[in-house]
């Protein structure tokens, strides 16, 4: 399985479109969507192109691929909108690891939840893109593409041979692999 990860869209019509153009030229069978969809949140300026129900509309096409989890700035409103199911967590299946998709504003590399070393956390909500071990386990911040604390907008590869952060012109920042 390949998925494709990403956070912190914060609403930006711009950056849902590049996700999905970046998702289709991935060839990844799903897209992981790791909160804060749509709302920017009282302490961000608003995005690029902040439009939060085409943002909705843009990922419309790809319900069936979606994996979404709800991040702190996400909503019950955000569901209405929505043609896909917001979840808190997820463990989705690796080739034998658990992968352990959360926000990351409860789970995080100083907040494990119960996972075995190997297995993978992907999450958010710090906006930078990290890949570091805590206590065997692979913790992944997958970083923000509309608005990045590093400047760095970004996406996540998760598939059987290991993890790469890429920006969205290509460049890979950072890899891991099993």
């Amino acid at each position: 399985m390949k998925y494709f990860i990403v956070t912190d869209i914060h609403g930006s019509a711009y950056w849902a479109q590049k996700v999905v153009e970046a998702y289709n030229q991935s060839s990844a069978d799903m897209l992981v969507i790791l909160g804060d969809l749509y709302n920017h949140g009282p302490r961000n300026p608003l995005p690029r192109d902040y439009a939060p129900t085409r943002v909705a509309e843009i990922l419309a096409p790809y319900a069936h691929k979606i994996v979404a989890i709800t991040g702190n700035c996400d909503s019950v409103v955000d569901q209405m909108i929505s043609n896909f199911t917001f979840v808190q967590n997820n463990i989705l299946p690796l080739n034998g690891r658990k992968l352990f998709a959360t926000h990351g504003h409860v789970y995080n590399k100083d907040n494990l939840p119960y996972l075995a070393s190997g297995d993978v956390m992907v999450y958010g909500h710090f906006h930078v893109n990290e890949i570091v071990v805590a206590n065997g386990v692979v913790c992944v911040n997958v970083g923000s593409p509309s608005l990045p604390k590093d400047e760095t907008c970004a996406y996540c590869i998760v598939d059987d041979s290991g993890i790469a952060l890429h920006t969205f012109d290509g460049q890979l920042l950072l890899e891991h692999k099993f």
